[in-house]
Formats: structure tokens, C-alpha cells, sequence
């Protein structure tokens, strides 16, 4: 369960797709838990932490996430020790009191700067419209999505981060209310199958795609 691989620069500037696992790898249920709560130090917006996770390791469970899956990505669903879908919540703003009630019983905020909190972000997200709290959910789930990927390398894995699915069946097909949860995306973790062909592919040019002003 624990970090095998702390060395930063190898994490991040090594980590690669990979879509053909070793079947006989299996993740037990509390690293993979482990991953999770690790990649959950993520940022998200005003801290609503708008995720939620559904962890795929049986045959049975596969077998539903495939219904919504795109056929080319059935090769790391069928190999992979467990995929953990990304969804986000909608309805995270909910919860949004209590999470800050506990940092401010916890002594990490003032009184005055807890009333600024719930004052300035919680109505701006009760008054919200749909798509925009689709949109902030999305992107907080794209940001512990990476966060996972460099979690599951630093436990010693590989992963695949992967959206190809039908986004109006995916999240009932997961058992979720498509009411409340926005799909993000699926990562697939496990060890690589013995010559996996891992792609490793370049970057644009980042000074072309930059600009300073």
C-alpha cells in the first residue's frame, strides 16, 4: 500500500498509456482506496472536491462498464486490475457547509473568514444553473484524474486515462443518479502485460503554444 516510487521527475516525465495489462495482477481493494484518497489532495474549485468514484474489479462489474465503452478501449477494461471511474457531482455544494465547518472546528480558519466562505461561494453555487456546475464538476474530476495517474505510478502501477463511452449511458450504466453525476473519465490501473507495446509519444513545441503578456 505504500509509495514505492517518489522520485518526482521519473512519475511524471516517465509515465506512458498503457492499454494491455497482466490479467493475473490484482490490486488489493485498500491500495487501490489508498490511490484514491492520495490523488484527493487534488485542487478543485472553492474546494467543493465535485468527484466521486466507482471502482471496477470484477468480471461483472466490467462486463456493465462495457455496455457504455467504445470497443477500442475494451483492451485495458478486460486486463486491467481495476478501472476507477471519474464522475463528477453536481450537487458536491450540498456538503459545502459541513466540509468547512469541520477545517474551521479544526482550527484552520477563523470564524470571520468561515461567515466570508459560506457567504461568498455557497450561494454563487445554490443559485447556479446546471451547466455550470456540469462544467465545475468536469473540471475537478479532470484534476484528480491526473493526480490518480501520478498516484498509481507512484505505487509502482501503470494507468490508461480514457473517455471513450457513450456519455448517455455511461453513468446509469455505473449505477449513478445522470440527474446529479457528469461523466469525466475512466483510468485503468495495473501492471503492464509482458511486451506491452507502450506508446510514447512527443509534446508540441509548449514555447508555440505559449503566450506572455
Amino acid at each position: 500500500m505504500a509509495i514505492v516510487n517518489n522520485d518526482f521527475s521519473d512519475v511524471m516525465f516517465n509515465r506512458h498509456s498503457v492499454r494491455q495489462f497482466d490479467p493475473e495482477v490484482k490490486i488489493d481493494r485498500d491500495e487501490l482506496q489508498a490511490m484514491i484518497k492520495e490523488a484527493t489532495t487534488a485542487p478543485s474549485a472553492c474546494n467543493l472536491q465535485s468527484w466521486h468514484f466507482v471502482v471496477i474489479d470484477t468480471p461483472a462489474g466490467k462486463a456493465d462498464l462495457k455496455k457504455a465503452a467504445m470497443k477500442f478501449n475494451y483492451p485495458q477494461i478486460d486486463s486491467a486490475s481495476a478501472i476507477v471511474f471519474i464522475a463528477g457531482d453536481t450537487k458536491s455544494h450540498e456538503v459545502y457547509r459541513d466540509v468547512w465547518n469541520k477545517v474551521y472546528q479544526a482550527g484552520k480558519i477563523s470564524k470571520e473568514k468561515l461567515d466570508s466562505i459560506l457567504n461568498t461561494f455557497l450561494p454563487l453555487y445554490e443559485h447556479a444553473d446546471q451547466n455550470f456546475l456540469m462544467l465545475d464538476a468536469t473540471l475537478d474530476g479532470a484534476m484528480v484524474g491526473m493526480q490518480l495517474l501520478l498516484a498509481a505510478r507512484a505505487h509502482g502501477y501503470e494507468a490508461n486515462a480514457f473517455s471513450g463511452y457513450d456519455f448517455k449511458t455511461i453513468i446509469p450504466s455505473l449505477g449513478l443518479d445522470p440527474t446529479r453525476f457528469v461523466p469525466v473519465m475512466g483510468v485503468a490501473i495495473g501492471k503492464p502485460a509482458k511486451g506491452a507495446d507502450i506508446l510514447q509519444t512527443t509534446r508540441y513545441d509548449a514555447a508555440s503554444l505559449t503566450e506572455f503578456r
